[in-house]
């Protein structure tokens, strides 16, 4: 499946941006690999792109600009690449619907790994069909193979990303259980947890502004103050 699959990279260290070409090719990938936001946009228009990995210290204009291009306009992956204190570049990366972000220096092996992940989470893979395809919580029905929330007031669907769909799944199969920080993180991206991450904080907040009638007032994400986060509502499968 990797042969028919397109990975973008964006980054503008010559010596990195090479080591990740060949890398990524050898593991059956096909690769574009550009130094630019300019030439990443060329890229995107000219070919059918799975996954982006971007550098967001290029020279010129912003990374997070064409993060949010990525975002709103495809349905292109996206795994954000950051140096190892650049925690506010990580947070907004997160807010703008990347899908998950790797801190350099990073090994070759944890890339292509993480890069198989979501490209396997965006493909629909993972136990949904096992699970039922359809949950109903509160007033709304969650499309687990659509990745899709649909309002059973109005209609409205939602999209969610793939870092909001795997939180959401951890939820559900936790129902009622309260979830630390730290085991949250290892459910969703099965990463170890820094005290200084703000990864899931900033994927609750998301999902709540999507699911939630206030969610300056939660009422389905509960926040149990010093230990984590509680899903509470009941659950109808399908």
């Amino acid at each position: 499946m990797n042969q028919a699959q397109n990975i973008l990279i964006v980054e503008d260290n010559v010596d990195i941006r090479s080591l990740l070409d060949e890398y990524m090719t050898q593991a059956g990938f096909r690769t574009v690999a550009v130094e630019s936001v300019e030439n990443a946009r060329l890229a995107i228009k000219q070919q059918d792109i799975a996954l982006v990995l971007l550098d967001l210290g290029l020279p010129g204009e912003d990374g997070l600009a064409l993060a949010r291009e990525i975002k709103i306009g495809n349905k292109s992956g996206l795994i954000i690449l950051t140096g190892r204190g650049e925690v506010v570049d990580r947070v907004v990366g997160l807010e703008l619907g990347a899908d998950d972000y790797i801190a350099k220096p990073y090994h070759l092996r944890e890339v292509l790994a993480r890069s198989r992940s979501v490209l396997r989470r965006l493909d629909g893979g993972g136990q949904s069909e096992e699970k039922g395809s359809m949950i109903k919580f509160g007033h709304w029905n969650f499309d687990l193979m659509r990745r899709t929330l649909v309002s059973t007031l109005d209609s409205h669907e939602i999209r969610l990303t793939t870092l909001e769909f795997q939180l959401l799944e951890a939820f559900l199969d936790n129902r009622s259980r309260v979830l630390s920080r730290e085991r949250l993180l290892d459910l969703v991206t099965g990463r170890k947890w820094d005290p200084y991450d703000r990864a899931i904080d900033v994927q609750v907040a998301r999902l709540r502004r999507k699911i939630e009638d206030d969610p300056r007032r939660p009422e389905l994400i509960v926040t149990v103050r010093g230990e984590g986060y509680m899903f509470t509502p009941e659950l109808t499968r399908n």
